[in-house]
């Protein structure tokens, strides 16, 4: 068992509290990313979907976890339970910082993910409190105009990286 939390930056300008729709813990947010088997360290070559409102039921209907998924290379069969509660909003001061902010922790077995897609189903605020709503990042960007605050706003460079918690 492996606990990784999902860690994401990106250059924020006059933008600030990044996250999906609903929230850090929104159940109908969709997390999309590549999948590295366990054991024979296979890569999915699409990308896998989990999302908190979907569940699976193991051990005869005692336990359930978010992704249930069988190797196509080895046939072994791998767990993802999503954990809430430990994310937060990407700040400005974050993101200027260069650092990263966790967004959603991970409970792994069997298999880890590998590599983030960013989608759409984000919003954001711009400094002077104009609210971006459903933004999609898929593209790697977003860029508009606040009308209320007269100035750019833009997100770019996004990066996400997974850290082993203990």
């Amino acid at each position: 068992m492996v606990n990784l939390m999902l860690m994401i930056t990106a250059e924020l300008e006059n933008l600030t509290n990044l996250q999906p729709q609903g929230g850090c813990d929104d159940p109908n947010f969709t997390y999309y990313f590549k999948m590295r088997c366990g054991n024979c360290g296979e890569v999915t070559q699409k990308e896998t979907c989990v999302s908190l409102n979907e569940t699976v039921s193991l051990h005869q209907g005692k336990n359930t976890t978010n992704l249930v998924q069988k190797c196509k290379f080895c046939g072994r069969d791998g767990t993802v339970t999503m954990i809430t509660g430990r994310g937060r909003p990407l700040t400005q001061e974050m993101s200027q910082s260069g650092k990263h902010t966790p967004l959603m922790l991970f409970d792994c077995r069997g298999y880890e993910p590998v590599e983030f897609l960013f989608g759409s189903g984000w919003k954001v605020e711009s400094l002077k409190g104009t609210k971006f709503d459903d933004v999609d990042l898929s593209e790697g960007e977003f860029a508009e105009y606040d009308e209320k605050g007269e100035c750019p706003v833009t997100i770019s460079n996004l990066r996400a990286v997974f850290n082993v918690v203990k």
